[in-house]
């Protein structure tokens, strides 16, 4: 964390995508912005449930926050490396100019599922609003 792609921490970024710097792109620097910041808080969240059941906590429905979010996360931080990646970023394995051997476009296929399995995001929405929030079961 802390450390820009393509240089040490303070380094102005010289990632290109293209022949445009993609941090001449507002939008995408403030997804980048975003994917850091969202990484960082799910680390700390999962970090402050570990917590909570190494001193003899239950996991409870706060694990239903983690999930929603991780889930979302997963599906924002793939489309954000595939947007940085340009058209390589949608190159599969068997090219040899893919990246990450192209685990980035794989990765984001598996990532759109993240909201379905481990119960849907609506269910884990649910267990938010009645146990967390307080609100009455029914549909919202």
């Amino acid at each position: 964390m802390g450390r820009p792609p393509g240089g040490p921490p303070g380094a102005t970024p010289q990632v290109e995508s293209g022949s445009v710097s993609v941090f001449n792109d507002t939008a995408l620097r403030d997804r980048v912005a975003d994917a850091v910041i969202g990484a960082r808080a799910y680390q700390l969240f999962t970090y402050a449930q570990a917590s909570r059941i190494a001193a003899g906590g239950s996991i409870g429905p706060e694990s239903s926050l983690n999930k929603v979010f991780w889930s979302e996360l997963d599906i924002a931080l793939h489309e954000t490396a595939l947007d940085l990646l340009g058209p390589y970023g949608e190159l599969s394995d068997e090219a040899g100019e893919a990246p990450a051997h192209g685990s980035w476009a794989e990765g984001h296929t598996f990532s759109l599922a993240g909201p379905i399995y481990a119960g849907t995001n609506e269910i884990q929405r649910d267990i938010i609003a009645e146990r967390l929030l307080g609100l009455p079961k029914g549909r919202r």
